[in-house]
């Protein structure tokens, strides 16, 4: 929270200045910092809401062995190459902040086709369910 109050005066500094300096509010570098805002008040909520419903995990107590916290850590596709292709689409997309907004037309269709082969990755082929 520390954070998002920090970077949301920093937008506000940032839009002065660059209408002082300027003449008018620079849109890219306001949006980037905004959106950083958010990030960051999205990571807050993740460890508030993790802080709350795990008061203690047994790697914080004193006494606490590695088997108490043994189990399924997650699921791993080390195979899949959908995660990279998202990543660069995504990767595009803030580019097209930058570079210009026809790169957008380019970047989203290939986030939605990364999105989708990412969920729908075992619903077909040899990895179907």
């Amino acid at each position: 929270m520390v954070m998002a109050a920090y970077l949301a005066v920093a937008t506000v500094g940032y839009v002065i200045v660059s209408y002082l300096v300027f003449g008018y509010v620079e849109p890219i570098g306001t949006i980037v910092i905004g959106f950083s805002v958010l990030l960051s008040l999205l990571i807050a909520f993740f460890l508030y809401s993790g802080l709350s419903k795990d008061s203690e995990l047994p790697e914080d107590r004193l006494d606490g062995e590695i088997a108490d916290d043994s189990g399924e850590v997650g699921f791993f596709s080390p195979w899949s190459w959908w995660p990279l292709a998202l990543g660069l689409a995504c990767a595009m997309l803030f580019l097209s902040l930058a570079v210009g907004w026809w790169v957008t037309f380019i970047a989203v269709p290939l986030a939605i086709v990364a999105v989708l082969g990412f969920v729908y990755e075992y619903s077909r082929g040899a990895h179907a369910h």
